[in-house]
């Protein structure tokens, strides 16, 4: 159970009394989550989801409740934080920023086939249409210049075949850092793995977990999902899925001649970014009973496969 923070029945009684939401009637900790401590919490007016925030900056919050806010105003099926009798979203419960939001219907799918992907790829260019012309601005705290920094240590302290990899990756982020090149931008989910999707049979119901936030490379986003949806037994990319998934994307927003050209690099450099903070994290909670370990060698056996790209980008004619 990864819950970092634990709370009393008391302390959520007390902390739900800010709200118009009646009685607590039960509450648990939720599996699955590697940053924050999140909570199912159910009262007399229905089903909701405690987040305390574990890691990030507090002034970093109200960018995060804003975006929440302007997608569900747009109709995409996200969480929303839940404003208090005083109207404030952002509360602190056990020395943590808290957030409540309502529970989204719909689970984690299982099995993932081409539909699951074709509709993720569609809802990923939703979100990224409905966020490219705002003002939500903020930085990722793991981009470009915190792979470079992070890889040349991993390597460092590495067995011989990981750094042969890692010197294979460090010339492209380098070369990626000095171009900056002028890819499509919008504010990226950044963490839209099969346990931030909610489904009902092949039906789409929520995108959650929105704490990696940022504004960057849109193809970045779509190259994190491939990574995690598309991924094949064997190891690699299964391309009826990855096909699906970049086929949804593009029959809602279209790719361009540059993100095609670059699309190779995208996805290696999303597979990078996972294998470097899974192995960061897997260094400080080892030993640590109760925390959710994420193993990252699966990032590491992946970027082997990615040596070789075969799924391109959809481009129109």
């Amino acid at each position: 159970m990864s819950v970092f923070t634990p709370v009393t029945a008391a302390e959520l009684e007390a902390f739900l009394r800010r709200f118009d939401l009646g009685r607590l009637i039960d509450y648990s900790g939720i599996a699955g989550g590697a940053e924050n401590s999140n909570f199912f919490v159910t009262t007399e007016r229905g089903e909701y989801v405690l987040t305390l925030i574990e890691r990030g900056s507090v002034d970093e919050l109200p960018f995060m409740v804003a975006l929440l806010d302007h997608l569900h105003q747009a109709g995409l099926p996200v969480p929303y934080a839940l404003r208090d009798r005083q109207g404030q979203a952002l509360h602190r419960l056990n020395g943590h920023p808290a957030l409540l939001q309502p529970r989204l219907p719909g689970r984690h799918p299982g099995e993932v086939d081409a539909s699951h992907c074709h509709a993720l790829g569609q809802m990923l260019a939703r979100l990224h249409l409905e966020t490219e012309g705002t003002d939500l601005q903020r930085r990722s705290d793991r981009g470009l210049d915190w792979m470079a920094e992070q890889a040349a240590a991993l390597q460092a302290r590495s067995d011989e075949e990981a750094r042969i990899l890692l010197g294979e990756l460090l010339p492209m982020v380098e070369r990626l850092r000095a171009r900056r090149p002028a890819l499509p931008e919008a504010v990226l989910h950044a963490d839209l793995f099969r346990d931030n999707v909610l489904f009902e049979g092949h039906h789409l119901t929520g995108l959650i977990d929105f704490h990696n936030a940022f504004r960057g490379w849109a193809l970045y986003d779509v190259a994190i999902c491939v990574n995690d949806w598309a991924l094949a037994e064997q190891g690699g990319l299964d391309g009826r899925r990855a096909e699906a998934l970049l086929a949804g994307y593009a029959a809602v927003r279209r790719f361009t001649a540059l993100e095609a050209e670059l699309w190779p690099d995208l996805l290696r450099v999303a597979a990078l970014r996972f294998w470097l903070s899974r192995q960061l994290a897997a260094e400080q909670h080892a030993g640590h009973s109760g925390v959710l370990i994420k193993d990252p060698q699966h990032f590491r056996a992946l970027l082997v496969h990615h040596r070789q790209v075969t799924v391109g980008l959809p481009l129109a004619l």
